[in-house]
């Protein structure tokens, strides 16, 4: 059976768009919005809606418990508090200093890190922060290519990072899809790089992390992990840890983790003050104390036996979906899976990327493109993670499939397919335990 929140949500009558209208998520402060903004709050709706009507692939997204949402909406969004906890820029932060420190101890005891930072308040921000505690200006960094899964602060020009940094890329072997370690090597040895990030949007198997290692202590090189993606899989036990050989992990708190949208950092102790400034007061201000509750909130639940299934359940989700694609005629990248994410190329039913996502996205199905090894090609990303919060099992996930093939092809004109797609969404409401 696939692991949902508590309480459970799963498969059921399906639930209409005047239930979604009529009870949303987030509890009774709506109500006061509804009454002061009803063109804010119709659009609020309307995203609930859009969510429990389609199906979410998007490997990034996740949909978080009510106990989440209730503390981003909390009075702690009140709160100035630039600093950190004891030694704050502002007064009356005793209660949100506790907050924090909940929150810290929490990520510290679930991923086995020395040191974390729980203010980062995205991803990019968590990078921004680890590069400014580690680098100077003009330092050589490793990275995987853009083109190939690399994040946009692994080098992008437009990015701060491709301004600040000079990054040189390794790449994935074009023929299996896998992480090139002879060419990292090569160019490490090459470039004596100050840094190595290890990290992608779209890679679906386990990064070697001992090997990362290996080659940033040959070159006397920190090793930067972006674990923006498999964190989530990490807590729940069903991916390996990057934190024993990283010098430091950047990571979200939503995607597979489930939490608010945020970044989080973790380090070893010798870092630790080093990486604490970097955040506040280099590159950011005042926390959002309301996320950092929600962190907290998110990082207790994680560290449940249901959530430990959970994590599971997403990568069981994902490898029946990826097969149930190829049979589909889709070409998945690497063969298959080991993570919430899936590659994979739609050009052996003759579509490029960008046709197949526009077919999907009419029929209900909302996913990404990304960049694929062979030749500057790009196809399709999706995940698992909000799927399988919805209490969709790999039953569901030949269904979805299917559904995916039929659109490709072309069968979704005349809505049939999309009726299709909503109403098994339908079963599987986001929110049950709010209907």
């Amino acid at each position: 059976m696939p692991v949902t929140h508590t309480p459970a949500r799963g498969a059921g009558a399906p639930v209409s768009g005047e239930q979604q209208r009529s009870h949303p998520p987030w509890g009774n402060g709506f109500e006061a919005l509804r009454r002061q903004d009803p063109e804010l709050a119709g659009l609020l709706l309307a995203e609930a809606e859009r969510q429990a009507t389609g199906l979410q692939l998007v490997a990034a997204e996740n949909f978080t418990s009510p106990a989440v949402l209730a503390a981003l909406g909390s009075p702690l969004t009140n709160k100035y508090a630039e600093g950190y906890p004891g030694a704050r820029h502002h007064g009356g932060c005793e209660l949100v200093d506790l907050a924090e420190r909940v929150a810290v101890d929490r990520a510290k005891a679930l991923f086995g890190a020395e040191h974390a930072n729980v203010q980062p308040h995205s991803g990019t921000a968590a990078v921004l922060a680890a590069y400014a505690a580690l680098l100077h200006p003009g330092d050589t960094v490793l990275a995987l290519s853009l083109r190939h899964g690399g994040h946009l602060t692994h080098g992008s020009p437009a990015n701060f990072s491709g301004r600040w940094f000079d990054f040189a890329n390794y790449g994935l072997h074009e023929d299996t899809g896998l992480i090139d370690y002879a060419q990292l090597r090569v160019l490490a040895r090459d470039r004596m790089p100050r840094a190595i990030v290890c990290g992608s949007i779209s890679y679906p198997r386990h990064p070697d992390y001992a090997a990362f290692r290996e080659i940033a202590d040959e070159v006397g090189a920190y090793l930067v992990v972006d674990a923006a993606h498999p964190i989530g899989l990490v807590a729940g036990g069903a991916a390996p840890s990057p934190v024993p050989y990283a010098d430091v992990v950047c990571a979200t708190t939503h995607k597979v983790l489930r939490g608010p949208r945020g970044g989080l950092i973790l380090c070893g102790a010798r870092l630790a003050e080093r990486i604490d400034r970097a955040v506040f007061p280099l590159t950011q201000g005042g926390a959002q104390m309301n996320t950092v509750a929600a962190k907290a909130v998110a990082f207790g639940e994680a560290a449940t036996p249901a959530f430990t299934a959970y994590a599971h359940q997403v990568v069981a989700n994902a490898r029946a979906l990826a097969a149930a694609l190829a049979a589909e005629g889709l070409l998945i990248a690497t063969g298959g899976t080991d993570t919430h994410l899936i590659t994979a190329d739609a050009a052996p039913l003759g579509l490029d990327g960008a046709t197949a996502r526009r077919r999907l996205a009419a029929a209900g199905v909302v996913l990404d493109t990304c960049g694929l090894a062979r030749g500057g090609v790009r196809g399709l990303r999706l995940g698992t993670a909000a799927l399988t919060t919805q209490g969709m099992g790999e039953a569901e996930m030949v269904r979805v499939a299917a559904l995916m093939g039929a659109a490709l092809r072309g069968e979704a004109r005349d809505g049939a397919v999309r009726a299709e797609v909503a109403a098994l969404a339908g079963r599987f409401p986001p929110y049950r335990s709010h209907m």
